[in-house]
């Protein structure tokens, strides 16, 4: 009876969480099928598939904690124990980086809350809406500090020590905390599909109006439309365009299959009727040009409705986008159509930025993988050698990894080394750490030997 108790103590947690799990998809699941099939409309020659998978890959998020829980309810005694030292610790480091950071982005940003009309309902969305993004920078933190705490403390006290002697190795001691930097990797992968680039690009736009200024979502933006031989050209973006605000300073120019200027359109605006797919441009001015003539020039009465141009505002708005800012589905879309018409812009931020999308989440697991050989201690020296190599590496991995992403959008080395060569490095690294700390070779002898004179 007091097995079948303890056990039912271990799988009620999955159980909650699961139902919690149904819950937030019948919460969420709507909202991003409404959303998906929105912007399957605005953009027809969108990766519909890739679009497709946002809600699955918003249920499996869901349900991930439920499948985390079921794995800790498997693991032995002593893998709850070193788990539970874990995520407590760990709780409390993610709540107090999130405090500094919200206190640090509070102070930069609290001039345009204030002129909002209503100041905390500007910053519970505000904060709400960038919370996908805020878990991604801060994640890995949390893992670093979390770990080398959690095991430091374990090692001073001894029970490191005790629990080699009953007959585990280092490896398997570890294991639940790489099975932990797994599940965030996971977590972390599904955020990056999607969520996590286009929160931060909203911010800009949430501050723009709540400030009382003209938010645009892009601004200067060229389109090229080869199929039909028509150059866009608009000035501005108004952030709501998807709700049929209209596009600024807009200029059409069709050319024919020489390349040679047919007509071009100038307007002041340009709005698209969702429904009747209606381009509508007010204060039009055509010019149409003929070879050895001068071109002629037509002011059309009111607003120029044009019924045959199938460019939708989302097709247009698309080179304008930072691909810092695009999750995987808008990737796909924008290089699947820069492959079929190569056009002026550079593929290689936004190639570089596909692959940085899938590698980024990995940083998590690489953290633990570094962190967690260096943490363990025995001798009587302390943790502080490992902690500070640790912390060392883990700056150099994040100042690695912003300089090899922005040759790779230059277009200096291949998007896919540019991507993941600081995962590979600095796994290959881990592996080392920790073959060493399985061999009983002390990694302090690494600093010594770094330090000028520390070998003699």
């Amino acid at each position: 009876m007091r097995y079948a108790r303890s056990h039912l103590s271990l799988f009620l947690p999955v159980l909650a969480l699961a139902v919690l799990g149904a819950a937030l998809c019948a919460l969420l699941l709507p909202a991003e099928n409404r959303a998906v099939a929105e912007h399957l409309v605005g953009f027809p020659d969108a990766d519909a598939a890739a679009h497709l998978r946002r809600p699955f890959v918003l249920a499996a998020l869901c349900f991930l904690p439920a499948l985390a829980a079921a794995a800790y309810a498997m693991g032995d005694t002593i893998d709850r124990y070193i788990t539970r030292q874990f995520l407590g610790i760990f709780g409390i480091c993610f709540a107090a980086l999130l405090m500094i950071w919200l206190l640090l982005d509070l102070g930069d940003n609290v001039g345009d809350f204030r002129a909002s009309e209503n100041f905390m309902a500007t910053l519970a969305w505000f904060y709400a809406s960038r919370l996908p993004a805020v878990l991604m920078l801060l994640l890995p933190y949390s893992l670093l500090l979390s770990l080398l705490y959690c095991l430091g403390k374990l090692s001073s006290h001894r029970e490191i020590i005790a629990i080699i002697q009953s007959g585990r190795g280092i490896f398997r001691l570890t294991l639940p905390l790489v099975a932990a930097g797994f599940f965030f990797t996971l977590f972390t992968i599904g955020l990056n599909y999607h969520w996590a680039p286009l929160a931060e690009g909203n911010k800009d736009r949430i501050l723009d109006e709540a400030s009382g200024r003209q938010a645009t979502e892009a601004s200067h933006v060229v389109y090229r439309n080869p199929a039909y031989r028509r150059l866009w050209v608009i000035g501005a973006f108004p952030a709501n365009y998807e709700q049929g605000e209209p596009l600024a300073d807009v200029e059409v120019t069709t050319t024919d299959e020489n390349h040679q200027i047919v007509s071009r359109l100038s307007a002041s605006h340009a709005r698209w009727d969702r429904e009747t797919r209606r381009w509508t441009f007010e204060n039009a001015l055509i010019g149409n040009f003929k070879p050895g003539s001068p071109p002629e020039y037509d002011s059309p009465q009111g607003p120029l409705h044009i019924d045959t141009w199938p460019e939708t505002p989302w097709q247009l708005i698309k080179p304008g986008l930072s691909a810092a800012h695009l999750g995987i589905p808008d990737l796909n879309s924008w290089l699947s159509v820069n492959r079929m018409y190569p056009s002026s812009a550079n593929p290689a931020p936004y190639l570089t930025q596909w692959h940085y999308r899938w590698a980024l989440p990995f940083s998590c697991l690489v953290t633990v993988l570094l962190a967690t050989p260096l943490a363990i201690h025995f001798s009587r020296r302390g943790p502080g050698g490992g902690i500070f190599l640790a912390v060392v590496l883990s700056a150099f991995m994040l100042v690695l990894s912003s300089i090899v992403l922005a040759v790779g959008e230059a277009g200096i080395i291949q998007p896919v080394a540019a991507a993941w060569l600081p995962n590979v490095v600095f796994t290959l690294l881990a592996v080392y750490l920790y073959h060493r700390r399985i061999s009983g070779r002390p990694i302090y002898h690494i600093l010594r030997k770094l330090i000028p004179g520390g070998a003699d």
